[in-house]
């Protein structure tokens, strides 16, 4: 039997991917369906070890960014046509697939169960976490429509793309100083829009971004709205010492109020450290055996999709490993 799993921009079309079976006890479950979740699908499959994917959505955060230029063989790629690229390298492979849970279980044993919200419930040897982390999002007007049309959570990711244009970040933590300081070489010009009264970045890093004079710091405002039809055209700000809100073009904006892990399906199974992201060791092992993690939310440092495939096939490996050896 052929399913389909569907991914928004994209045509519909046949899969060799079959329904997940709760009668059967697969090898390994992965649980996810980003970079890490899809390149350890394909290893496992490769190994011949049964295959389970259970998935909110396909693609996870590279689904959300408009151009990808830091993945090795590809010099432009759009976030959306590189996750297209990795569904078609599991799309070789017969794996049991359910896309679409919004709330999981992991229920830890000899043979773990991943129960879903439906009330199913799926068996397997070993788990694959690779369930990545969010952008922690400010949830005002136009945020979401205009995400990935000129409003980007990943300045690493995306900066290049603002190359001679006016743009925002909202923060004022390491994350957005950073960010600011990345786009102080390229764009026009950058406003810092912090709710408090100062900076809480890092002191080296606020002297680093003093250097540029294209950098502005507003202080004690709030962003209220993103306004655009195709692309961010600008922005509402309300300051809150005058109680007023003003308008101020631009044509990106970087939100970076920082990342929220989605561990809540593992947080009293496996030890998370003090981010709440799931500790693993040099093998993707985390503190409970046949448990396994990969990729953004893990202790493991630098959030990019590269490293985020390479964990994911190192959690791979390891989970054939634990399950074959068990055998």
């Amino acid at each position: 039997m052929e399913i389909t799993f569907n991914l928004p921009g994209l045509e519909t079309i046949e899969q060799r991917t079959i329904p997940l079976d709760s009668s059967v006890i697969y090898d390994v479950i992965i649980i996810g369906g980003g970079p890490a979740a899809l390149t350890a699908a394909v290893y496992c499959m490769r190994k011949g070890v049964k295959t389970g994917l259970i998935t909110l959505d396909v693609g996870g955060q590279v689904a959300e960014t408009s151009v990808v230029e830091n993945y090795m063989g590809y010099n432009h790629i759009e976030g959306i046509s590189l996750v297209q690229r990795f569904k078609e390298q599991v799309e070789q492979f017969e794996i049991g697939f359910l896309q679409g849970y919004k709330a999981i279980q992991l229920q830890d044993g000899t043979i773990k169960k991943v129960t879903c919200e439906d009330g199913n419930t799926y068996m397997a040897k070993a788990v694959i976490i690779t369930t990545g982390k969010r952008w922690r999002r400010l949830n005002v007007p136009g945020e979401s429509e205009l995400t990935g049309k000129g409003v980007a959570y990943c300045a690493i990711c995306d900066a290049p793309l603002f190359k001679d244009k006016d743009v925002m970040v909202v923060g004022g933590g390491n994350s957005a100083v950073e960010a600011a300081i990345d786009l102080a070489k390229l764009a026009t010009s950058v406003t810092v829009v912090q709710l408090l009264p100062h900076l809480t970045a890092d002191k080296v890093l606020q002297d680093e971004l003093s250097k540029f004079n294209n950098v502005t710091i507003v202080y004690q405002h709030q962003l209220k709205a993103i306004h655009g039809t195709n692309s961010v055209e600008a922005v509402t700000l309300f300051d809150s010492r005058s109680q007023k809100e003003r308008t101020l073009n631009v044509q990106g904006i970087f939100i970076e109020i920082g990342l929220v892990p989605n561990t809540e399906l593992v947080k009293d199974v496996v030890a998370l450290n003090h981010n709440g992201e799931i500790i693993i060791d040099c093998n993707c092992r985390t503190s409970r055996p046949g448990i396994f993690a990969a990729g953004d939310v893990t202790s493991v440092p630098y959030k990019q999709i590269i490293i985020a495939a390479g964990e994911g096939a190192k959690a791979a490996l390891s989970a054939c490993e634990y399950v074959l050896l068990k055998k």
